[in-house]
C-alpha cells in the first residue's frame, strides 16, 4: 500500500515535470519500479505509462512541434528504439548508466556554463544524436534525458522543444513497445495494478505541467533543462 501510494505520487510529479522540460517520466519512474520488480521489468512497465502521458501532451502542444527537428531527428530515434528494445534482455545496464550519467552531466555543465548555446546540430550530427537518445531509451528507459541534451543543439524556443521532444517520445515508444509486450507481456500482466496507478498519475501530472510550461521565463528555460539533466546525470553515475 505504502508503494503504492509512492509510485501515484511519483507519477503526478513525473507527468508535470516531463509537461515542462519535455522529459522525466521514464528518469523518475523507472528506478522507482525497479525496486520492486527488477530493472528489466521495470523500463518495460515504465513505458504504458510514458505512452499515454506523452500522448496526451503531444495532443496539447502538437501545435508547437518543429516538423524539420521532428524528421531529421525522429525517424532515427526510432531505429534506435528498436534496436535498444530488441538489445534490453542482454545488455549490461550498470555501464550504460555510467555513459549515460557522463554525457547528461558533460551536456548540464555546457549548457550552466554557456558552451552549449554556440552548438548547432545538423546534417549527420542530428541523426546521430537521435539515433542514440532512441537506443538509449530502449535499453534503460531514459530516454528523454538525452534526447533532450541532444535537442538543446537545435534553435528551438521551450514551446517546440517541449511539443518536438514529446512528439519524438512518442514514435520511439511506438517501435519500443511491441517488443516489451512480446518478450514480456506475463510479467506485465502480474504487475498491473501499479501500472493503472501510475499511468493515472502522470495524465494529471501532464495536465497541471502543461499549464505550468506557460508560465515559464524563455530565458530561464534551457537553464531549467540544463540543471535536471545534471541532477539526473549524477544521479546515473551513482546508480551506475
Amino acid at each position: 500500500m505504502i508503494f503504492a501510494l509512492v509510485i501515484a505520487l511519483a507519477s503526478v510529479v513525473a507527468g508535470a515535470v516531463a509537461s515542462v522540460v519535455g522529459f522525466g517520466i521514464g528518469s523518475l519512474l523507472t528506478p522507482l519500479f525497479a525496486v520492486r520488480v527488477g530493472t528489466q521489468l521495470a523500463v518495460a512497465a515504465v513505458s504504458i505509462p510514458h505512452v499515454f502521458a506523452t500522448a496526451l501532451r503531444y495532443w496539447r502542444l502538437r501545435a508547437h512541434v518543429d516538423r524539420r527537428v521532428l524528421v531529421s531527428f525522429g525517424i532515427m530515434s526510432a531505429a534506435g528504439g528498436l534496436a535498444g528494445a530488441l538489445l534490453h534482455s542482454v545488455a549490461g545496464n550498470r555501464a550504460l548508466a555510467v555513459v549515460f550519467g557522463v554525457i547528461l552531466i558533460f551536456v548540464g555543465v555546457s549548457e550552466l556554463a554557456g558552451f552549449a548555446r554556440r552548438m548547432r546540430f545538423g546534417g549527420w550530427v542530428a541523426w546521430t544524436a537521435g539515433a542514440l537518445s532512441g537506443l538509449f531509451g530502449g535499453l534503460v528507459g531514459n530516454q528523454g534525458g538525452i534526447r533532450s541534451a541532444a535537442l538543446l543543439g537545435f534553435d528551438v524556443d521551450k514551446d517546440a522543444f517541449v511539443a518536438t521532444a514529446t512528439a519524438i517520445g512518442l514514435v520511439v515508444d511506438a517501435a519500443r513497445m511491441p517488443v516489451y509486450f512480446a518478450t514480456q507481456a506475463p510479467a506485465l500482466a502480474r504487475i498491473w495494478p501499479l501500472v493503472l496507478i501510475s499511468t493515472a498519475g502522470t495524465l494529471v501530472g501532464t495536465v497541471v505541467g502543461v499549464r505550468a510550461l506557460r508560465r515559464v521565463p524563455e530565458h530561464a528555460f534551457r537553464r531549467i533543462v540544463a540543471a535536471i539533466l545534471l541532477v539526473l546525470g549524477m544521479y546515473m553515475l551513482l546508480r551506475g
